[in-house]
């Protein structure tokens, strides 16, 4: 009886929007993924065969993964990983080795974290080795059984594998190719990228040496499928609390797939991209609105959090500007305009604020020129200018050239928006002679 009252025990609308929010962010904040990719069943199988091969049959394999970030290569590849550590024999005998493009930045680095992901740094001790290559023979000859002449099977996996690419003569991905197309050592080497071009960065002795296999993980989703992502991402479970707000949730959750500005929303974030990292971020922002007062997210929110999402950084920090600063950006806007977006420096900027101020303002002051040199300089901290490439540094800073870095539309669109901008000002903007 106790259970049947807990079970159905209302909440309070606080309470419920208390556990909405802990349910969806532990959702959305990548707590929860799926154990595997939606849509690549084909590519899991195909690579699943692949490794299985090695670890089993001892049989050396490279292969290449390719897709767009957030695509799922990486669940691709650990849903596989963790299917292939179910087999007794295999997670008795595997051996892993992760490496990344972007902490592993020269050869050198690589080998140390070899040598420590397959524990052999006491093996290695103050050995001295002629070259990189036998170096890692000496490692995997180190990792051979000790009751047979075969080796334990190893799977180098190399995430961001186009960098792995800028590495002096490449020889690391040479040495590693090289070992999976002899019979001595049972070796798989799995890159993932998201460069599809990343064969033509490869050197001509480590292309002859690589498979050419390729995995394109390529979600096959349409738009229909992704508003009944979005739609189950937003549904609370059943196991939720109170059950009458949760069935109140779900039914506004379905409303809210089928209107048609969420609609639009929706299909302008499919087009651009089908990640789920993406799509989390939209619907976390909609759902930080959600509160006891406002207990369901309406379509206006979601409105709000695409407009957050697509919002143009640079563009926004022109509303925090003052007016001076606004003033050098038009200033330098108009030079672009006359110039094509030849670099300018400080004192052409300087020349062409003067004339505005001589010609038409009214609204703004006049400004010593120590003072102009101060905001030039804070629009150079905020990174809205750069100077040119191979400017001498020598140069006095007033007639160092400099580059705009927004363009025309920006300006524009920052200035409709910019809180009680002056008329003057806007005007000098749309002029077409500043």
């Amino acid at each position: 009886m106790s259970k049947r009252k807990v079970k159905d025990q209302q909440l309070t609308v606080g309470q419920c929007v208390c556990q909405v929010h802990r349910i969806l962010r532990e959702r959305f904040c990548f707590q929860k993924l799926p154990s595997a990719p939606v849509g690549l069943e084909s590519q899991h199988k195909h690579l699943l065969e692949l490794l299985k091969r090695t670890a089993i049959h001892g049989e050396s394999n490279s292969v290449l993964i390719v897709g767009p970030r957030g695509a799922g290569k990486t669940m691709l590849l650990k849903s596989v990983l963790n299917e292939l550590l179910d087999v007794k024999e295999v997670k008795s005998n595997i051996l892993l080795v992760q490496l990344n493009g972007l902490l592993q930045t020269d050869d050198r680095i690589a080998l140390k974290e070899i040598t420590r992901q397959l524990n052999l740094e006491n093996v290695v001790g103050d050995k001295v080795f002629g070259s990189f290559a036998e170096n890692l023979a000496f490692l995997l000859e180190a990792l051979k059984k000790g009751d047979r002449s075969s080796s334990r099977p190893v799977l180098f996996t190399l995430d961001e594998f186009d960098l792995f690419t800028h590495h002096k003569n490449q020889t690391l991905l040479y040495n590693l190719f090289d070992i999976s197309q002899s019979a001595q050592t049972p070796v798989a080497v799995v890159g993932l990228t998201c460069r599809v071009d990343v064969l033509e960065l490869l050197e001509k002795r480590v292309k002859s040496r690589f498979s050419h296999r390729q995995i394109q993980a390529l979600s096959p989703m349409d738009f229909p499928q992704y508003v009944e992502l979005v739609q189950q991402q937003l549904s609370l479970p059943q196991e939720f609390p109170d059950g009458r707000f949760a069935h109140e949730w779900n039914n506004s959750v379905k409303a809210l797939c089928e209107d048609k500005s969420v609609e639009d929303v929706l299909r302008k974030h499919f087009n651009l991209s089908k990640d789920f990292r993406s799509l989390h971020m939209l619907l976390f922002l909609a759902l930080s609105c959600v509160t006891p007062s406002n207990p369901t997210i309406k379509p206006s929110l979601l409105l709000e959090a695409s407009r957050l999402c697509t919002m143009d950084c640079k563009a926004n920090m022109l509303h925090g500007l003052s007016i001076l600063e606004l003033c050098l950006i038009i200033a330098m806007k108009h030079l672009n305009d006359h110039y094509q977006d030849e670099p300018f420096n400080f004192e052409m900027v300087y020349n062409e604020f003067k004339k505005f101020l001589q010609r038409k303002s009214h609204s703004v002051h006049s400004f010593e020129k120590p003072v102009v040199i101060k905001a030039f300089e804070h629009l150079q901290q905020l990174e809205l200018i750069r100077p040119v490439d191979g400017s001498a540094s020598r140069t006095q800073k007033e007639y160092q050239l400099m580059k705009l870095l927004l363009d025309h539309t920006q300006v524009m669109e920052a200035l409709q928006r910019y809180p009680q901008c002056p008329t003057d000002v806007k005007q000098w903007a749309t002029s077409a002679f500043g």
